[in-house]
């Protein structure tokens, strides 16, 4: 087997010189270049009590799911709270081309990259969605050499804590359905049901469904739907809670619909919080798995940032913090979505001030947002990229709104040319003000992330953070949007449908709008429009729904044609996978 060094020497070839100028030292790939999965197969794990063990954990604190798998037990969260907390990493990017930006890849490379310069670092992950894992990804554990593994298991049912999820939802679907069957007590009206079914796997077909069918044994019919399970309130809750207390209140406080009055019918009304906790009291706790170099990842919980709050969770954030010097995190999609529900949402709900941000750029992304084809996006352009770079400039600009400085990552693919990289690299330093770096950890792993790790670590002792969210919780709903549009998509006015408005005053009069709010929009632009790329202005933003999550504490508003519940593309990612008579496993990316 080889070292991780060989194997990355024997599938690139280096020029000698420097990448930071336009005669650049490129990483060109070779045919030879294994697969991420072969990557992962051929890494030398340690057993993950090993790794806990550098940590301060003994085998006690453990519940070990086979050799490099293991859930943290709550006594052992409990002896550290304590603790001094390390400083904060989020990782986030620009708006993306389809194919994502690699900021998983990032992260996981720039915590080898801290723990290569002998800082004690944690990386702090979501977990993978079977639906996008299937369907376009093909995985969410990073790639090449900046991978947290074991990536088979990881990208598929690791220690099971979406399918504990799906069913705690589906339990509250089944109960809901049964309490109306059985005489309907709470005088539930069917018609005012927004409780959804869940699955973990994108299905179109099962957007829209009608339930009860084939007489009066088999319920009450009526209108029903599923999400993906990533999209469940449960799972926002899930990553909000801060422990198993906390948990089941905040199950509780679940609005499943309302009554014939008006009224909202909440999980506690069904006496259904304590069973939908006791199927998560496993699920609740935090994952230890490792990286291809053997840093620790804690990998828990995992919202869509497009759909919902789209980071891990506050209990592993929170035991991170207390184990280590940096703690390098990530949220979903663009810094539009998953940084803004970071900071708005999670770090207000948990009390925690991130000490900085890495925003991953790409030229290809660049270039996307200037208006170049995903299939033209291997060619160099340099018009493009100029044009397209002020959707850097918007995220840069809103970061700094936050009070958190920023280092740009530029996440360099083997297509890139020189003059496109020293383009951002000048400027960025020159017209933004904001130090950049290379990033070739897909490549080089750790080695790939060290000019990165190395600018991270300066900023964060030079320039304090002063984090602060962007709104107060107790304006009124529409002028919390309101900022939102204005401060970080750019946006003019916010239009409502008559659905939406007539949300928003149930909302009120139930009293549950002083939260933050949530906001679901496609990630591939700044606006809720996917072909508005690029830095849009003066658009108009149009709010199609409002629902309030009370248990998860905050409010989802849906903006354009985003769905709960995406489908899969006409070749899925699925296509391309199989499993071996020996049980070795191909495909997976």
């Amino acid at each position: 087997m080889y070292t991780l060094s060989d194997r990355i020497d024997s599938c690139y070839v280096r020029y000698s010189q420097s990448p930071y100028s336009t005669s650049g030292r490129n990483m060109v790939k070779m045919s030879n270049m294994p697969s991420d999965i072969e990557i992962s197969q051929n890494a030398r794990l340690k057993p993950i009590e090993d790794i806990a063990a550098g940590l301060g954990m003994t085998r006690a604190d453990l519940e070990l799911y086979g050799d490099y798998k293991a859930k943290i037990k709550f006594s052992f969260i409990e002896k550290v709270k304590n603790f001094a907390d390390g400083k904060l990493i989020l990782v986030t990017a620009i708006n993306p081309t389809p194919a994502g930006e690699g900021k998983t890849t990032t992260t996981v490379g720039l915590g080898q990259a801290m723990a290569k310069l002998n800082k004690k670092a944690i990386v702090a992950l979501r977990e993978p969605s079977l639906g996008p894992v299937m369907g376009i990804k093909g995985g969410a554990a990073g790639g090449g050499y900046a991978q947290v593994v074991p990536m088979e298991d990881i990208n598929l049912h690791f220690t099971g804590d979406l399918h504990a999820v799906t069913s705690a939802n589906n339990l509250l679907s089944a109960i809901t359905d049964n309490h109306i069957h059985h005489g309907n007590e709470l005088n539930i009206d069917v018609r005012n049901i927004l409780w959804k079914r869940v699955m973990d796997m994108n299905d179109r077909a099962l957007r829209n469904i009608v339930v009860g069918l084939g007489g009066k044994a088999n319920g009450f019919p009526r209108e029903d739907g599923f999400q993906i399970t990533v999209a469940s309130e449960v799972m926002a809750i899930l990553c909000l809670a801060e422990d198993i207390t906390d948990l089941k209140n905040r199950l509780g406080k679940i609005i499943v619909g309302y009554n014939y009055s008006g009224q909202p019918v909440t999980v506690s009304d069904l006496k259904a919080e304590g069973a939908m906790a006791l199927l998560l009291k496993d699920a609740i706790k935090p994952n230890l798995v490792q990286t291809l170099e053997n840093t620790p990842a804690f990998m828990h919980g995992g919202p869509f940032a497009n759909i919902a709050h789209g980071c891990s969770s506050v209990i592993a954030t929170k035991l991170a913090l207390k184990l280590s010097e940096y703690v390098i995190t990530e949220a979903g999609f663009g810094a539009d979505l998953g940084a803004e529900k970071f900071f708005d949402i999670k770090c207000r709900t948990a009390g925690l001030s991130p000490d900085a941000v890495v925003l991953v750029a790409t030229a290809r992304a660049l270039k996307y947002n200037g208006g170049v084809p995903k299939n033209g996006l291997s060619e160099e352009n340099l018009d493009a990229l100029k044009k397209g770079i002020a959707n850097l400039d918007k995220h840069i600009e809103n970061i700094r709104k936050f009070g958190v400085p920023a280092v740009v990552a530029i996440n360099r693919f083997s297509t890139d040319t020189d003059a496109e990289i020293d383009y951002i690299i000048k400027h960025c330093m020159n017209d933004l003000g904001v130090d950049v770096a290379i990033s070739e950890v897909y490549e080089k792993g750790s080695l790939g992330g060290l000019e990165l790790a190395n600018k991270v670590c300066r900023i964060i002792e030079s320039t304090r953070s002063s984090f602060k969210p962007l709104y107060d919780v107790n304006l009124s709903i529409k002028e919390k949007i309101g900022i939102i549009n204005r401060e970080i998509y750019g946006g003019d006015r916010v239009i409502y449908t008559d659905r939406a408005e007539k949300a928003i005053k149930q909302i009120e009069a139930i009293g549950l709008d002083k939260m933050p709010v949530c906001m679901a929009k496609t990630q591939f632009s700044l606006s809720d429009n996917p072909a508005l790329l690029g830095r849009p202005e003066g658009f108009d933003l149009t709010v199609k729904d409002v629902r309030v999550s009370a248990g998860a504490g905050f409010i989802v508003v849906y903006t354009g044609d985003i769905m709960t519940m995406p489908g899969l593309p006409k070749e899925p990612a699925s296509s391309r996978m199989d499993i071996q008579p020996d049980g070795r496993i191909t495909g997976l990316f």
